[in-house]
Formats: structure tokens, sequence, C-alpha cells
């Protein structure tokens, strides 16, 4: 049922994108011009027009992805010692591991490469705390090596400090992610508290700030309470009014509505 599942949001997922539509309102003009309606035709152009429009003027999709962003209040880590939590999760999403990694030699990070630096980050200043990183691909055919190992690799490269580091490299979606990392986070927080002689506690989470409110969610849903470290902001405090970029745009697009249907998806099937 699960692998069911991913299969059908990765299709979702491919039939939301804003600008695939426009590519199906372009084929269905050039229907309507051969089958020699040109009132159709145009109405699937200028329906094509608008959608470009609407994807590119940014701040059609800021107003909203900046809600999701802010929907989960950042933690004052800062303000924290080590012994208010019990260790350091970072979901996968950010790295390319796959065939390319295994051709090339090399890991890349995509744009969403804060989830990485601020893991980093954390290991650095808290090395005696445990870390999981939960990853295998998002991909329906992936090849190579694991997001996981990609990641404990890069760990190796950085020279960054191992002892208390633990991987979850099979999952595909976020719910798998949780489900996955679930006896590990409850093993190494009974073991943690028999140490301290005190009752588990909640767990920083590093993931992206649009990917943050359904993380969060999951985790309650199986029992967990977790510390939001959000990163990976998509927009600002405030709106711009004026800049049109497409690429930009589809992107925002592409993850607002990315994470509004897993959103319904997960609740509908009781995940959230």
């Amino acid at each position: 049922m699960d692998t069911l599942f991913f299969i059908f949001s990765k299709v979702v997922q491919f039939c939301i994108e804003p600008i695939n539509w426009v590519i199906v309102f372009v084929a269905l003009s050039l229907l309507f011009l051969s089958l020699r309606k040109p009132h159709l035709c145009k109405r699937f152009l200028l329906f094509a027009l608008v959608d470009l429009l609407l994807v590119g003027w940014l701040p059609t999709s800021e107003v909203f992805l900046r809600t999701l962003e802010d929907s989960v209040p950042k933690a004052q880590i800062a303000q924290m010692s080590e012994t208010d939590f019990g260790g350091i999760i970072i979901l996968g999403g950010a790295i390319e591991g796959g065939e390319i990694a295994v051709d090339r030699g090399e890991i890349s990070i995509y744009s969403s490469a804060e989830r990485v630096t601020k893991a980093f980050e954390l290991i650095r200043k808290y090395p005696d705390i445990p870390f999981i990183f939960s990853g295998f691909s998002g991909r329906l055919s992936p090849n190579g090596i694991s997001e996981a190992d990609a990641f404990k690799r890069l760990v190796a490269e950085q020279g960054l400090p191992d002892k208390n580091a633990h991987y979850e490299n099979q999952s595909r979606n976020t719910y798998e992610n949780v489900l996955l990392m679930k006896p590990m986070i409850l093993e190494l927080g009974s073991r943690g508290a028999k140490e301290a002689d005190t009752s588990p506690k909640p767990w920083l989470l590093i993931t992206s700030a649009s990917h943050m409110y359904r993380s969060v969610k999951i985790f309650q849903k199986q029992g967990f309470e977790v510390i939001p470290v959000p990163v990976d902001y998509q927009t600002g405090q405030r709106l711009h009014w004026g800049p049109f970029d497409l690429l930009e745009g589809a992107k925002q697009w592409n993850n607002l509505l990315h994470e509004a249907v897993g959103l319904l998806a997960y609740w509908i099937t009781g995940k959230i």
C-alpha cells in the first residue's frame, strides 16, 4: 500500500505542476487548430498565457508560500542547552546520491543545501549528541547510492565527529522517514534517558521551512515531539510586487502545491 501511495503521489505531483499545464494548453490549442475550431484554439492559448503570468509573477506564489513557511516558528537554539534535547534529525531531500555520485565520485547538493549546512553546524556544536540522517531517494527508479550513504560520505569528507552518527537509508517520503526512524529514536531516546536518569527528550528536526509543518504533524502522529529547526526559506518578511521570474515562480509553485497536496493526502490516509 505504501508503494502504491508513493507512485500515486509522484503522478499527482507531475499533474499539479503549473508549468506542465502550459504544455497541455498549447497542445490542446494545436489540436483544436487542426480541427478548425479557432475559437477554442484561442481560448487555450489564452489559458497558457494566463498560466505563465501567474507562475512568473512572484507575489502570486510568495503570499501562500510565506504563510506555509511561517506556520511553524523557528526554535531559538542559541538559548537552549544540549541537555534540552535528545538528538538531531536531518531529513533527506537536499543531496544528489544516485548514479551521478557513483559515476563522478562527488556528492552534489540541491538548492535545499541549508539542510546539510545546518546539520554540519549542529553536529560540530553538539558532538556528544546522536544524530540520524534519513532518506533513500524520492525518485520512482533510483540508481546508485542512497541520500543517507551520500551524507555519510560528506560527514567523513568534512572531518565531522561520527561516533554518534546513525543513518536510515530506505525511506522514499516523509512518512517513511518517520516510520523507519521510529525504532532508532525510541532506542536512542531510552538509552539517553537511562544514562541521564530522566525522561526521553524531544529531538531537533532539520528540514526546509515549507516542509516543516507536514513533518512536525507526522512526528506528532507517531507520538514524538520535535523541536523545529526550519531552514531553506524561499520567502522574506515582505512581498515584492514587481519581480517576474518564470523559473523562480515555477519552483515556488511546485513547492507550495507539493506541500498542499501532501498535507491533503496524508490527512485523508490518516498519516497526520
